[in-house]
């Protein structure tokens, strides 16, 4: 039976920030270049991992699927965070 009186704690091991970060710039790009709403299709691949949300302009599609899906959302919300001055 599982102790639920204490916090379990969740860690990613993530690759380097800098390569999510450059693979995000890059789809961001693919996808805005396309017509497509960057935004709406990140989410799209990120909420259903269905690599289809994303282009394979530029090679986008392949390169978002070097990452993990929990890995993008981590760089996305540490950006969040920072952006907004909550640490």
């Amino acid at each position: 039976m599982q102790n639920l009186e204490n916090t379990q704690y969740f860690r990613v091991e993530a690759e380097p920030e800098s390569v999510v970060k450059v693979i995000l710039s890059t789809v961001y790009e693919a996808l805005t270049e396309k017509g497509y709403n960057p935004v709406n299709q990140i989410v799209g691949y990120i909420m259903s991992g269905d690599p289809t949300y994303i282009t394979s302009h530029k090679g986008a599609r392949s390169l978002i699927m070097k990452v993990e899906r929990d890995e993008l959302v981590e760089e996305l919300l540490t950006e969040y965070i920072k952006k907004n001055d909550w640490k």
